[in-house]
């Protein structure tokens, strides 16, 4: 699995690289959109915790493509892309697209009907054993 998420990372980042991105950033920045989200969401949304998401943004708002702005109430604060991030994703969209679809065509649909499965499968059982090591813990 770790083979495999980094030669696919490592395809992204490539793929990515002429619009100024690696594939974390893209898709942060994907996550992200217009409004304003709470950066827990964005994590649990992106499968991360949130103390790596924050390291992670810390390059995209200094590139001036992620702003961060007051949230429902004075604790929160929430993550919005600016008008140069929109412009990063339009960029990189495609870039992402030609690899996606090259991906897709080598794997061919029931190839890719599978992967996801499997995936899908995993990532529940995952969660529920992290879960369940919480509950077991208090």
């Amino acid at each position: 699995m770790r083979k495999l998420a980094r030669l696919m990372t490592q395809r992204y980042d490539q793929a990515l690289a002429p619009a100024g991105v690696n594939l974390n950033q893209y898709s942060i920045l994907r996550r992200t959109g217009g409004r304003g989200r709470p950066l827990g969401e964005v994590a649990h949304e992106l499968g991360m915790d949130r103390s790596t998401l924050s390291r992670d943004l810390k390059s995209l708002v200094e590139s001036g493509w992620i702003e961060s702005v007051p949230g429902a109430d004075a604790r929160q604060r929430c993550l919005r892309i600016t008008d140069s991030g929109r412009a990063v994703i339009e960029r990189a969209q495609p870039l992402w697209r030609v690899v996606q679809d090259e991906i897709d065509r080598g794997l061919g649909q029931d190839g890719i009907e599978a992967l996801h499965a499997h995936l899908d499968r995993a990532i529940v059982q995952l969660q529920a054993d992290a879960a369940s090591v919480q509950r077991g813990s208090r």
